[in-house]
């Protein structure tokens, strides 16, 4: 069977996704860059934020799987069962990881790490040290989407004496979690964190209409997909004070553009992608691990897990 790992990877995330996988396999990793790949034998394809729609899908005939990570927006569903090409993405695998970036950008905006380190690297006077910080005990996060990132979210927080509002198109039973309609979520949180798929209903959901509406003094964090959001609403809202910060971990286009504003802007704290990917640029050993598992399932006549579709 041949893998198709279609991305930009360094020399060294190669190295160690090859690892991953059983040597007797065959696995090429492809530049996500190049337009003319040979798809006439590929059976699976592993695709890092690439369009998998009828057009590659007639390129490849032998087609039988599309694996994802855990966010699945590139991919044409209908198109892929039409074709008898299942779909499965990864989902709950990053979550650890994913959560544990979002309280990490949390606290570095509260805490100001971003700015402190860089004062003390600067040998700056600490007479001269002037920043604002805050607790964590006592604000309100309001979490958007209680999936398995959400939810783990909602237990740090909660450890940390939060006050914790959800929103969810289903009504769930959370420890700790106040499920709530989202322009109560607005109003009233100190924190708005994205926990949501990007679909055609959520895209630019987050806009200059919610911003007037939060909380004054309220902060943003995305660790999800940068569709959720109106870049430009988003700027502007940072620029003007409307909202008070953001941390991002996502954008609308990726890499995030050199000439993009959010990289100057000082209410800003921003990671390159980096949320789900704890072991090392472009790699995460647990992802891995389950794209191998879910490959043996399919190659054992088994329906492989976290099945988006059926074929």
């Amino acid at each position: 069977m041949k893998i198709l790992i279609v991305g930009t990877f360094p020399d060294a995330a190669k190295e160690r996704i090859r690892a991953s996988f059983p040597q007797d396999w065959t696995l090429c990793i492809a530049s996500s860059e190049e337009g003319d790949l040979d798809l006439s034998d590929v059976e699976v394809v592993i695709p890092e934020h690439i369009p998998i729609d009828s057009a590659f899908l007639d390129r490849a005939p032998r087609l039988r799987l599309v694996q994802t990570g855990a966010g699945y927006d590139n991919v044409d569903i209908d198109a892929c069962t039409a074709r008898g090409v299942r779909v499965c993405n990864a989902a709950g695998v990053n979550a650890t990881a994913v959560a544990e970036h979002a309280m990490a950008l949390l606290l570095g905006w509260y805490k100001n790490i971003p700015y402190l380190d860089s004062f003390m690297k600067a040998h700056s006077d600490e007479g001269d040290l002037s920043y604002q910080g805050g607790e964590l005990e006592g604000k309100t996060i309001g979490l958007i989407g209680l999936g398995n990132i959400g939810k783990k979210v909602a237990a740090y927080c909660g450890a940390f004496g939060m006050r914790v509002l959800g929103y969810s198109r289903r009504t769930l039973d959370i420890p700790g979690v106040t499920q709530v309609d989202l322009d109560t979520l607005y109003h009233q949180s100190d924190v708005v964190s994205l926990h949501l798929p990007l679909t055609g209903e959520t895209r630019g959901m987050i806009d200059r209409d919610v911003f007037s509406r939060l909380k004054p003094g309220a902060i943003l964090i995305n660790t999800s997909r940068g569709g959720l959001v109106n870049e430009a609403d988003l700027i502007s809202a940072l620029q003007t004070g409307t909202l008070r910060g953001a941390c991002l971990d996502v954008y609308t286009k990726e890499p995030l553009p050199q000439g993009s504003p959010l990289r100057d802007l000082p209410n800003v704290i921003l990671t390159p992608h980096t949320a789900g990917l704890p072991d090392g640029v472009k790699f995460h050993a647990v992802r891995y691990q389950f794209f191998v598992s879910n490959l043996r399932r399919l190659m054992q006549g088994e329906r492989p897990e976290h099945a988006l579709n059926e074929v």
